[in-house]
């Protein structure tokens, strides 16, 4: 008796629902990632120039988006501020990952006391709130981007770390693994060109989740005037440095980035998890 696979309606339908959202998320994406790139050749004028006579005006033909409290074009803050707050979480991204894939890997691959030591030790580390972390880093080490992105990154790390543990446990278990011990092949071999490999969608999936939670934390620590220095434009520093505009009754200067902040957010997680889903249909 033949057997019909029938595919679902219900998840038919939700999967062709989000496909319009994924893609315009991932042109979102893709749009605020060349504006980073080609930032200086798009901002119009000088993010630092101060204009006070002008200062709190409106959008017009010359300053799109108006000016903040100081007269400086907020457009083009904006624009360049796009490189600053995206060079962050990319940092963030990078190491988290590098040594969160290394340390799970190990505590999966080798297992025994590695494991214990190197699972409690992303534990101690899980327990303790990452915005803390930075904030005690950045008081200690002054503004700047480093401290609160390596703060960040260690924050960050148990996160990748365990799930790369259960992936690389999972995938230990398959029968081409012992297939290849069979033939000689190593065990660090087997795990760097085909374990690694056959985990890292789904820890770059997570990755581009990431990188939209560590957005929201350095602007968080921005808009407490902590990070980056005050003359860089950054979208956190902008909605920092709006405040007086808010208070004057001029809000136009603290909502842009902070709508700058939210959408690209909200991008990043969709991204994110759209390939989650694709990785896990071809998984099954």
């Amino acid at each position: 008796m033949s057997s019909v696979l029938v595919r679902r309606p219900g998840l038919a339908r939700l999967r062709t629902s989000r496909a319009p959202l994924s893609l315009f998320c991932t042109g979102f994406v893709a749009v605020v990632v060349l504006v980073a790139v080609f930032a200086p050749w798009i901002a119009p004028y000088d993010p630092n120039a101060v204009d006070l006579a002008g200062a709190l005006a409106g959008p017009s033909a010359d300053h799109l988006l108006g000016v903040d409290a100081s007269g400086r074009d907020t457009f083009s803050r904006l624009v360049l501020g796009a490189r600053t707050s995206l060079l962050g979480p990319l940092g963030v991204v990078a190491f988290s990952t590098a040594a969160g894939v290394a340390i799970g890997t190990a505590a999966a691959w080798r297992g025994g006391w590695l494991d214990s030591v190197l699972s409690r030790s992303t534990e101690l580390v899980f327990a303790f709130p990452g915005m803390l972390l930075a904030i005690l880093i950045v008081s200690v080490y002054g503004e700047g981007l480093l401290a609160p992105v390596i703060a960040l990154a260690i924050a960050y790390l148990p996160y990748v770390s365990r799930l790369t543990r259960s992936l690389v446990l999972a995938e230990r278990s398959r029968p081409y693994v012992e297939a290849y011990r069979v033939q000689g092949h190593s065990g660090t071999q087997i795990c760097l060109r085909h374990v690694v490999p056959s985990v890292m969608p789904v820890v770059l999936a997570q990755s581009a989740i990431n990188f939209g939670y560590a957005l929201i934390d350095l602007a968080g620590l921005a808009f407490l005037g902590l990070g980056v220095p005050a003359l860089t434009p950054d979208w956190g520093r902008m909605v920092f440095d709006g405040n007086a505009a808010v208070q004057a009754g001029y809000p136009l200067a603290s909502i842009v980035p902070c709508a700058a902040v939210v959408l690209t957010v909200v991008a990043f997680n969709v991204v994110g998890e759209a390939w989650a889903d694709k990785v896990a249909r071809r998984a099954r």
